[in-house]
């Protein structure tokens, strides 16, 4: 069975030039070890392929049964050099919620 990321964390995200960085925070710390299983910097670059063209580097908060991910070339330039529609970090927060979990 799987479920969507957004069923068992919430997400905030944000932008600084070309680079975004997304934190996913469990609801229930019950619920931590399979964010740090199932939630890897190689399956959030694949989650946004058509986004990230760097790297994505994971970060463990255990102490709040959190991750955070920082996105390098995930902007297309950056939100006054990009052509895309929402050049900001803003709409990875959303997106990453429905990354598919085998809780």
């Amino acid at each position: 069975m799987k479920i969507p990321l957004g069923n068992i964390a919430h997400a905030r995200s944000g932008d600084k030039g070309n680079l975004v960085n997304i934190g996913v925070i469990a609801y229930d710390a019950k619920d931590w070890p399979t964010l740090l299983r199932e939630v890897t910097a190689e399956r959030v670059k694949a989650h946004f392929a058509d986004r990230i063209e760097g790297t994505v580097t994971r970060y463990e908060l255990p102490n709040i049964h959190a991750l955070n991910f920082v996105c390098t070339e995930a902007l297309q330039g950056g939100g006054t050099l990009s052509l895309l529609s929402d050049a900001q970090g803003k709409s990875f927060g959303g997106g990453i919620l429905s990354l598919e979990l085998t809780p």
